[in-house]
């Protein structure tokens, strides 16, 4: 297994995106000294470019093979996020419904999340408010990315 990492900034801090033989299988913030950078991949590039094109307003999907790592269900609820478009919301008890489990284990799955942002958890609210958000800037960050999004309209 070939696993490489690549770190940049971005306006909720540092990212640092992990790739294991061929597909992106974690997301997390990073410290600003944790910005280490291990060449030679097309698809960290490509990862970056995307990410950079969502934060400046230019791309509303992400197009890159993505593992998620776990359970059977953690995939499933990775699925269901995904499926999200950008600038809509669903709670954590609309796709309990739609996967005929409690709400709050909905919500252990987007805490489970390997790629935020890219598996759009951010997009997935509370019944009565936000709910939490697993990057780094917590639910500061998750109301920044719906604005960003324009699904902000519950919050303004």
């Amino acid at each position: 297994m070939t696993t490489r990492h690549h770190s940049f900034a971005s306006p909720l801090g540092h990212i640092s995106v992990t790739e294991d033989d061929g597909a992106i299988t974690t997301l997390r913030w990073a410290s600003s000294a944790d910005t280490t950078t291990i060449a030679g991949s097309k698809l960290l590039q490509e990862a970056e470019a995307q990410l950079t094109g969502y934060f400046a307003g230019a791309r509303t999907r992400f197009d890159l093979p993505l593992r998620v790592m776990g359970s059977e269900f953690q995939r499933a609820i990775c699925d269901a996020i995904t499926a999200i478009p950008f600038g809509e919301t669903r709670t954590y008890g609309d796709i309990a419904r739609d996967l005929g489990v409690p709400a709050q284990a909905v919500g252990q799955g987007c805490g489970g999340n390997p790629v935020p942002l890219l598996i759009p958890c951010h997009r997935v609210l509370g019944r009565n408010g936000l709910g939490g958000f697993s990057g780094s800037g917590g639910v500061e960050a998750k109301v920044w990315l719906l604005r960003h999004e324009g699904a902000a309209g519950l919050l303004i």
